[in-house]
């Protein structure tokens, strides 16, 4: 009896992972920059939000993802509101896929994840741009969907792993 009490607990655990690599994410603007090598970057977050909101979308709640998008702003200067509207989008986006995907398979999500960041990046340049009148890198945003999308596979991984634990039927 005790084993099926901390199976459980060490489940419950586990299906918090997500929701804590998100706010870790956002709150240390986990991208790799602070290794200052010139022109790698990737958004963690992205990959993040995307496997979870189609692999195991009731361990990362929609709140909580707009939520980590405002503290994303705050963290890193951008006006109040929109990297939760490029993680809503891609949630959005996600949620399309899912419902139109009849047998998941991982390089039709590899290359739908492409479409994705490339889609929510251009969206967020333009405000940025555009809207805002913020200077923007163009190039750094390429390198950083570029890059998010060559990392993609290695945490695909990692989170199948993960899902995985969450997953697991406690024995009878």
């Amino acid at each position: 009896m005790a084993s099926l009490n901390k199976s459980n607990f060490f489940k419950s655990l586990i299906s918090y992972l997500p929701l804590f690599f998100l706010f870790f994410s956002v709150l240390n603007e986990f991208d790799l920059n602070y290794l200052k090598i010139d022109n790698f970057s990737f958004n963690f977050v992205y990959i993040l939000v995307f496997y979870w909101t189609l692999r195991g979308s009731e361990d990362l709640g929609y709140f909580s993802i707009f939520i980590a998008g405002i503290i994303n702003d705050v963290v890193v200067g951008l006006p109040i509101g929109i990297s939760s509207f490029c993680y809503l989008l891609i949630c959005v986006f996600t949620s399309y896929i899912r419902q139109i995907t009849l047998s998941p398979k991982f390089i039709n999500d590899w290359f739908a994840f492409i479409v994705a960041i490339l889609l929510v990046n251009s969206i967020q340049v333009i405000i940025l741009d555009l809207i805002f009148l913020i200077e923007v890198d163009y190039m750094r945003y390429l390198i950083n969907s570029g890059f998010t999308f060559i990392f993609y596979p290695i945490f695909y991984l990692f989170f199948n792993l993960i899902n995985d634990k969450i997953s697991l039927k406690p024995n009878d």
